[in-house]
């Protein structure tokens, strides 16, 4: 299930990167003076935003509202969202066990 999911994702990318025609803008970490917890705020909240969309996506879904094809590929953003939330935050507890057994 995994392969799909990522070849979806792959193909969800690729389909945007064509339709931008504007330049984007500049990711809050590449910004100049930004902080990193700037970063990881707008970070979190583009987490937070494509669950929701992929929720609001699901509900139009049972409602008969909605394209399959594009509820699909939300609800998959969001898994690959979570999943990468679940990764971090993993890999920050790890982190902090590590500081928190080093010797004084």
């Amino acid at each position: 299930m995994t392969i799909p999911a990522a070849a979806a994702a792959a193909y969800r990318a690729a389909a945007q990167m064509n339709t931008q025609s504007a330049p984007t803008a500049l990711a809050p970490a590449q910004q100049p003076g930004s902080s990193f917890s700037d970063f990881l705020s707008g970070a979190i909240k583009d987490s937070i935003s494509t669950i929701r969309q992929g929720e609001t996506a699901a509900t139009a879904q049972v409602q008969g509202k909605a394209n399959l094809v594009d509820v699909v590929q939300q609800v998959n953003s969001a898994e690959l969202t979570l999943d990468t939330v679940v990764a971090v935050r993993d890999k920050v507890v790890a982190a902090y066990q590590s500081i928190m057994n080093m010797p004084i």
